[in-house]
């Protein structure tokens, strides 16, 4: 089989750089187009000079669609409106679309569901092999501990991240929720300030850190009387999501269309 030809969008960008530079590490993958907002400072410049790896003859547009009928598959790690837009381009080309952005509302859910019933869509708050490992221990732990161990998550990101709770910590907070047979919507807090009483027995918090240049932190925590779980996963670097983005649409160029999640990927 042919090297799956991939467009990176926001290939200007920390992440896009990141996902350029695994491209041309990996095999069986291709950098066919990257794609820039309008406007951008970087449109035609090289993709792969931006990304530190040597010209590749592929410089930035802001031209999706004449990218998309091209391609066989989209990473994108950009902003919700973005992605939505995107998904529905994807669905269009009947491609892969593998989704790594992270702040999406119920609208933007919506849109990317009903895109998934053309495209092949893997989404997923966190792209690495060890937080999803993560997510299904943190499954496990939940359903074997009982209520009187309460679940807090707390996580750790760099100063530019413009998103709360993380994609991350979401994700791990849906499989403790999954764990327990709960809704997360319902039961989950994320700000305490001020005079709040005692902790609600069965709630899932959440606090979030930002500062530096944190790649990302999260520490799962189940506490009990007397004994205290932490499960934890540190991110040191980006290449590690980058990886995991190009394996996911390595996996889903041989599926149905559909709405995956790493999960599926690594078959967890």
């Amino acid at each position: 089989m042919s090297d799956m030809r991939l467009v990176v969008v926001g290939a200007g960008g920390r992440m896009g750089r990141q996902l350029v530079q695994a491209i041309t590490e990996m095999s069986g993958v291709t950098v066919c187009a990257a794609i820039e907002r309008e406007g951008s400072k970087f449109l035609g410049q090289d993709a792969g000079t931006l990304a530190g790896v040597g010209e590749l003859g592929v410089p930035l547009t802001d031209d999706p669609l004449a990218a998309f009928v091209k391609a066989e598959g989209v990473l994108d790690f950009t902003r919700p409106d973005a992605t939505v837009g995107f998904a529905e381009l994807t669905a269009q080309a009947r491609i892969v679309h593998v989704i790594g952005t992270t702040g999406f509302d119920a609208a933007h859910e919506a849109k990317i569901e009903a895109a998934a019933r053309h495209a092949r869509i893997v989404k997923s708050g966190n792209m690495s092999l060890g937080v999803n490992l993560l997510a299904e221990l943190v499954r496990s732990a939940a359903r074997a501990l009982d209520e009187d161990f309460d679940i807090e998550i707390v996580e750790m990101h760099h100063r530019h991240k413009v998103d709360a709770p993380s994609g991350t910590a979401l994700l791990l907070g849906e499989a403790a929720a999954g764990g327990r047979e709960i809704d997360l919507k319902a039961r989950s807090v994320r700000v305490r300030d001020g005079h709040t009483g005692e902790r609600p027995v069965g709630d899932i918090g959440f606090a979030s850190l930002r500062g530096g240049s944190v790649v990302g932190d999260h520490t799962v925590i189940l506490a009990g009387e007397g004994e205290r779980i932490e499960l934890t996963h540190k991110a040191q670097d980006r290449a590690i999501f980058a990886r995991g983005a190009v394996k996911a649409a390595l996996w889903a160029r041989r599926q149905k269309p559909g709405l995956y999640s790493m999960v599926d990927v690594l078959g967890l």
